[in-house]
C-alpha cells in the first residue's frame, strides 16, 4: 500500500495562479526526484561501486538490453576483465565469447578499441571530461554524461530514452524525441538545472523513474510518481500521446536455411565477414532462401547425407528479420568450404555464436 504521507511530501506543488514554464518545471523536479531516488533506487551490482570502469561497462551493456539480462553478464565480465588494461589485452574471440547473448556486438568491439586508446593515450584511465569521453569509440553524449555524473560527480545530463520520455511528459512536449536536435535541446535544458553535488542521483533518478514508473510500454504508474503534480501529460490526459516518436520503417524479411553439419562427432561453424551484420562472429553454415534437401546437397557439393528437418525459427534485428528453416546433416566426408570443425565442448568454451542462432544452438547443447 502506498505511503501517502511520504508520497505527498515528495510532490512538487505547482502554483495555482500561473502555469510553470519549462525551466521552472524542470527546477521543480529536483527535490521530489532526489528524495524519491533515495527511497526507491534499485540495488544493482554496478551501483555498489560506481567506479569509472564499472560505470562505463554497465552503461554500454545496458544499451538496448534489459537490466535483469545484464546483471549476470556484468558480474562475469568484471571477474574476467576487472580493469581497462585487461580489456585492452583480451583477444577479440575471448571478448565476443564473454559478450555472447547480449547482442549488438559492435558495442563489445568498441569497448576494446576504447580500452586500447585509454592505455595508449590516457594512462589506462577514463578521463574525467565530458568532451574527452565523447571522442572515444562507442561513447556518445548519454554515456559520457552517465560516466561523468555517476563516476566523477560532474553535473552533466545523461539523456537516454527513459529521460526523454519522462521529461517530455513532465513538460508536455510534443516534439519528436527521435530527432537529435530535440535530444540536444533537452540536454541543454537539464544542464541548466542540474544540482551541484547530486549529479549522480539526479541522472539516475530520472532514468529510474523512466524504467519502473513512467514506463516505456503500457500505462505509466502516475500514482507512484514523485513528479505527478507537475506533469503536464498527466494533468491533461496525454500520457498515451506523449512522447511523440516517428514511426519506424517496416523491417526487411530474409529467408535462410541453417545447417547443423556433423561429421565424425564434430560440428561445422564458420566466421562471418569483418563488416556488416554480426561482423566477425561465428555462425552455423547457412544459405539464402528456404532450400529443399536436394538443393542443399547440391550446394554442399555432396551426393549423400542423412538429413533431418529441424524446427523453423525467426530472429528480429532492428532493421531486418530472419525467417529460418533448419536441417541436421550427417556427413560421411567433410564438404569443401571455409569451415571450422569443432567439438561441442570446444564450441561452448571458445566460440561466440550470436543469439540469432539460439534456436539451433539449443539443439546441440
Amino acid at each position: 500500500m502506498k505511503n501517502h504521507s511520504l508520497y505527498d511530501k515528495l510532490q512538487a506543488l505547482e502554483p495555482k495562479e500561473k502555469e510553470l514554464d519549462i525551466s521552472e518545471r524542470l527546477r521543480a523536479m529536483e527535490r521530489p526526484l532526489l528524495s524519491w531516488y533515495g527511497e526507491h533506487a534499485r540495488a544493482l551490482p554496478w551501483r555498489d561501486r560506481p567506479e569509472p570502469y564499472r560505470v562505463w561497462i554497465s552503461e554500454i551493456m545496458l544499451q538496448q538490453t534489459r537490466v535483469e539480462a545484464v546483471k549476470p553478464y556484468f558480474e562475469h565480465f568484471m571477474e574476467a576483465l576487472p580493469g581497462i588494461r585487461d580489456l585492452a589485452a583480451v583477444s577479440e574471440d575471448r571478448l565476443l565469447k564473454l559478450w555472447e547473448g547480449l547482442g549488438y556486438y559492435s558495442r563489445a568491439k568498441n569497448l576494446k578499441r576504447t580500452a586500447e586508446l585509454l592505455v595508449e593515450q590516457y594512462g589506462g584511465e577514463l578521463p574525467a571530461s565530458y568532451e574527452e569521453l565523447k571522442k572515444l569509440p562507442g561513447i556518445g553524449s548519454y554515456t559520457a554524461g552517465a560516466i561523468c555524473s555517476i563516476a566523477f560527480g560532474i553535473p552533466v545530463p545523461a539523456v537516454d530514452g527513459n529521460v526523454l520520455r519522462v521529461v517530455s511528459r513532465v513538460t508536455g512536449s510534443r516534439e519528436d524525441i527521435l530527432k537529435q536536435q530535440v535530444k540536444r535541446r533537452m540536454e541543454e535544458d537539464l544542464r541548466a538545472v542540474m544540482p551541484e553535488g547530486a549529479a549522480s542521483a539526479y541522472n539516475q533518478g530520472l532514468i529510474e523513474i523512466g524504467a519502473i514508473v513512467c514506463v516505456p510500454n503500457g500505462q505509466p504508474l502516475c500514482g507512484q510518481c514523485p513528479l505527478a503534480s507537475i506533469c503536464v501529460a498527466r494533468k491533461k490526459g496525454l500520457t498515451g500521446e506523449i512522447p511523440v516518436k516517428t514511426p519506424k520503417k517496416a523491417r526487411r524479411a530474409e529467408d535462410k536455411t541453417v545447417m547443423l553439419l556433423w561429421q565424425n562427432g564434430r560440428i561445422a561453424i564458420r566466421k562471418r565477414e569483418d563488416t556488416g551484420l554480426l561482423a566477425s562472429l561465428y555462425e552455423f553454415p547457412n544459405m539464402e532462401g528456404h532450400l529443399e534437401e536436394a538443393a542443399l546437397l547440391t550446394r554442399l557439393g555432396v551426393k549423400t547425407a542423412v538429413i533431418t528437418s529441424l524446427p523453423a525459427a525467426k530472429h528480429v534485428f532492428s532493421h531486418v528479420e530472419w525467417h529460418m528453416i533448419g536441417f541436421r546433416v550427417e556427413l560421411e566426408e567433410r564438404p569443401a568450404g571455409d569451415f571450422l570443425w569443432v567439438t561441442v565442448e570446444d564450441l561452448k568454451k571458445n566460440y561466440s555464436l550470436p543469439g540469432a542462432f539460439k534456436a539451433y544452438t539449443k539443439l546441440i547443447r
